[in-house]
């Protein structure tokens, strides 16, 4: 295995050094787009493209950038739909973060002419 496949089965989202203090208390957003998210479709095992945008307003913590880029790689040889690809990210980042406001896109490259967006907004929870 190389050493970037090791880091990517090896990460564990949970470690307390993935998550930094937040040392601003002015309410800003932060912006962040990952283009190359894959994961395995659950029904035929070929492979998902999405870009994922992630917008928040961070409260007590932010996340590090390289933990954030292993979460996301680590969905790559998971068997996973799109809805639940949205939500489980989704609901990883409110429970880690506990941020001021949090949303997630996930825009899926089509395949077989269906174009999928998944948009969670915790505003609109």
């Amino acid at each position: 295995m190389k050493y970037g496949e090791k880091e990517i089965v090896e990460f564990d989202i949970n470690k307390e050094e993935n998550f930094w203090p937040n040392e601003n208390d002015k309410n800003y957003v932060i912006n962040i787009e990952l283009p190359e998210f894959m994961a395995k479709c659950p029904r035929s095992g070929y492979p998902d493209f999405a870009t994922i945008f992630l917008h928040y307003t961070p409260n007590k913590t932010v996340i590090e950038l390289k933990a954030l880029k292993l979460y996301i790689n680590s969905f790559m040889m998971r068997e996973v739909s799109h809805e639940n690809v949205a939500n489980e990210i989704f609901d990883t980042l409110m429970e880690k973060l506990e941020p001021r406001w949090l949303k997630v896109i996930a825009d899926f490259k089509p395949r077989g002419n269906v174009h999928t967006v998944i948009e969670i907004d915790s505003n609109k929870l």
